[in-house]
């Protein structure tokens, strides 16, 4: 028993000193498990075992996993209600916990409404730390604060697991490591797409820990390998720059993948993350508060930034829209790379006279920035849409010509074909917005989109031997102009960028 202490203690102090990365093991063997872990132990600090996602057969052998495994091991047996999977009744579950603690386990996790169980008092004995966990599916309970600290007066660790609806939730669940300072040893986490700042800035909540998984089990999980590799979360602390990406939907965005690598590459110490954002005035307040460095906008919000920047290029005031944010001083400062990241692959076929003509297909954000482009480079430019009235309201603010989708075969002369709709998109992969549009080898291709590289439109004009321009360069260029922007250094040269377009 004293080893066991001994154990004990030197895990606890190594959590107290450093905050981990956890990976919740989602196997249904004991055998699985451990290949998980052994799949994932380079990122991993700590682990925890999910009794309820193990098939019944297994369940009599959990006392064995702490002795597979050279991490700290959490013990939980999770219930429906909870998110959980473990289907019997609350009287069974409490005694399957109880019999599993003849292991080793550094912790065990027991849900805030449980009373005093014979689990509990065994945990004690044993000298395992017990995580006293609230699970909020629906949204974040109104108590947030007197909850974590009435927990951890009592000797336990709290573990508050809630689903923030918006940037504002998010500000609250933010304010837990300055509201509740003197509470050193807690777990805080925001579920859902709001939550995910909450899981990878873990440590600027001042968690012990975050959770991950290969298979997701939570709203909001990511893999250890994302967290580990692609954001460094645990590498994070008072001095990291944060840097992030803000739209509607936004999770997705390959941003992460740009400007991530880049600050490693110069030795920058910084992070750069997606935030779901649904008030940018919310935002710009939870910008104050985590000291946010710069960010990137995405749609909706490239409008909507505008009224709060205190300095704005040319393009940004031509344009109307804004995609990067920057804190310089005292204020805000917006620029638009997307203009840049557009128009450099075309200037040396503008310069020598090969694109003098172009077609672009849309009216929308993009394609504003596409039209201002082109027409500040001395491209007469054609804008069809399928709303008449937006293309007519964009080609008279930008001095060009406008026709209706359905004309597209009238302008099967021009040098430059430029494709800036969702058309074509995932999932909608086999969408054409011109599909009568007759391409000739004399032409160039720009399609925006970048999901997937080869949209229909491309194919055909591929086809008919085209050159093309694809989006996800576009993506690259403008993030290495954002990154400029950010950091004041060149994107690292020797960083070769290739983002794998199915992997998400």
């Amino acid at each position: 028993m004293q080893g066991v202490l001994l154990g004990v203690m030197y895990w606890n102090v190594k959590v107290g000193g450093s905050p981990m990365i956890c990976l919740v093991l989602t196997g249904g063997t004991i055998e699985a498990s451990v290949s998980q872990y052994e799949r994932n132990k380079e990122y991993v600090d700590i682990v925890e075992l999910r009794v309820d996602l193990l098939h019944e057969s297994s369940r009599s052998r959990v006392a064995t996993f702490p002795s597979l495994v050279d991490v700290p091991v959490i013990l939980t047996i999770r219930r429906q209600s909870d998110g959980g999977m473990y289907i019997g009744s609350e009287r069974s579950r409490l005694a399957l916990l109880e019999s599993c603690l003849d292991g080793k386990f550094d912790y065990v996790d027991i849900e805030d409404d449980v009373k005093r169980s014979m689990a509990e008092q065994k945990a004690r004995e044993a000298g395992v730390r017990i995580i006293r966990s609230k699970h909020d599916f629906s949204g974040m309970p109104n108590d947030i604060y007197h909850r974590i600290a009435k927990i951890s007066a009592k000797g336990d660790i709290p573990k508050l697991a809630v689903t923030p609806q918006s940037i504002l939730d998010l500000i609250t669940l933010f304010r837990v490591r300055t509201e509740l300072k003197d509470v050193e040893d807690k777990i805080v986490l925001g579920m859902g797409d709001f939550g995910l700042p909450s899981r990878i800035l873990y440590k600027r909540m001042g968690s012990l820990w975050t959770y991950c998984a290969e298979t997701p089990v939570a709203p909001g999980q990511i893999s250890v390998q994302q967290m580990k590799e692609l954001y460094q979360a645990d590498k994070v602390d008072d001095r990291t720059h944060i840097y992030g990406v803000i739209g509607n939907p936004v999770n997705h965005s390959f941003s992460p993948r740009i400007q991530n690598p880049g600050f490693r590459g110069i030795n920058f110490n910084a992070i750069y993350l997606p935030f779901l954002v649904d008030s940018v005035r919310s935002f710009f307040i939870l910008a104050e508060m985590l000291k946010i460095s710069g960010f990137s906008v995405t749609v909706p919000h490239k409008q909507q930034v505008l009224p709060y920047l205190g300095k704005i290029t040319r393009e940004v005031k031509q344009i109307g829209s804004c995609n990067t944010v920057v804190r310089a001083k005292n204020l805000w400062s917006g620029t638009n790379t997307d203009y840049y990241g557009f128009v450099e692959p075309l200037i040396p076929d503008i310069d020598s006279k090969e694109i003098q003509s172009a077609l672009v297909i849309g009216a929308g954000g993009a394609a504003r920035s596409v039209v201002w482009a082109l027409r500040n480079h001395g491209c007469k430019v054609t804008i069809i849409n399928r709303n008449l009235e937006r293309a007519k309201n964009l080609a008279q603010e930008t001095m060009t010509a406008y026709d209706t989708l359905e004309h597209a075969k009238l302008y099967e002369h021009v040098d430059l074909v430029v494709q800036t709709t969702s058309v074509g998109m995932v999932p909608a992969i086999e969408e054409d917005p011109i599909p009568d549009y007759t391409f000739n080898k004399n032409q160039i291709v720009y399609e925006l989109v970048y999901r997937p590289k080869y949209t229909k439109l491309l194919q055909r004009a591929l086809e008919a031997g085209c050159r093309l321009h694809f989006g996800i360069d576009m993506l690259i260029r403008q993030g290495k102009h954002q990154f400029e922007s950010f950091t004041g250094y060149h994107y690292p040269k020797r960083l070769e960028l290739s983002l794998d377009l199915e992997e998400d």
